[in-house]
């Protein structure tokens, strides 16, 4: 996983953070302020929640996940994070700058580490990278906020059903693919496998969907809606 400050600056050009800038643009803003490159091994804790954030990290390869685990030890999973993207900005900056997940590796990753004093002179050289940050910090918001608004349904044909309305809703369509898992759904809800693949046959035979394998057709939304009350 060694790189070259080339091949760095190539990964950087398809992160959110530097869109519409050119690979000798990034190297011209970042002259000064790359950081350190920090690699961390699979299933590694990288961040804790409640730790302070000193530097705006960007996930150069591989993958994490962020979780929270409340006080009766039942771990849920917030979202699984792909590369290129920076983890946790909206929390950079602010009164209660930190973590508000912990970060684990689900795989060897690599990390871009810049510090929060270089990256803020960043923000003050490139008009480019501060609106591009104030858009990644806005769309976290509304992640989070819509993360809340499902995490708030207590009953697991509930979640399912605030998940699939929003895959619907993001596809425009009344068929698409799940892109998790059994297992993975029942992290993301914190609720048991056998719960999920439970509430899923009882919504097939109501006649709410129907499924095939991992496609999923949306059936009667009326009815889909009515789990969300």
């Amino acid at each position: 996983m060694n790189m070259t400050e080339e091949n760095i600056i190539g990964l950087l050009s398809e992160c959110t953070l530097f869109r519409g800038m050119s690979e000798e643009e990034i190297s011209g803003v970042l002259s000064g302020h790359l950081g350190r490159i920090h690699h961390y091994s699979g299933d590694t804790l990288i961040a804790q929640a409640g730790e302070e954030v000193h530097s705006l990290q960007i996930l150069l390869q591989g993958s994490v996940k962020g979780e929270m685990i409340d006080y009766a030890g039942k771990v849920i999973k917030i979202e699984d994070i792909t590369p290129p993207r920076p983890l946790a900005p909206a929390f950079l900056f602010g009164k209660q700058n930190s973590y508000p997940v912990n970060i684990t590796t689900v795989e060897d990753v690599m990390v871009l580490s810049i510090p929060r004093d270089r990256f803020l002179s960043m923000l003050q050289e490139s008009e480019k990278v501060l609106v591009n940050f104030v858009n990644i910090v806005s769309n976290r918001g509304q992640f989070l906020s819509n993360k809340i608004k499902f995490l708030s349904f207590t009953t697991i044909k509930g979640k399912l059903a605030q998940y699939l309305l929003d895959l619907s809703g993001q596809t425009k369509s009344s068929s698409f693919m799940l892109p998790h898992s059994q297992s993975q759904l029942s992290e993301l809800f914190g609720v048991a496998r056998p719960s999920i693949g439970r509430a899923i046959s009882e919504l097939n035979r109501d006649g709410i969907f129907r499924t095939d394998g991992k496609r999923v057709e949306i059936l009667d939304y009326s009815g889909l809606t009515s789990y969300l009350r």
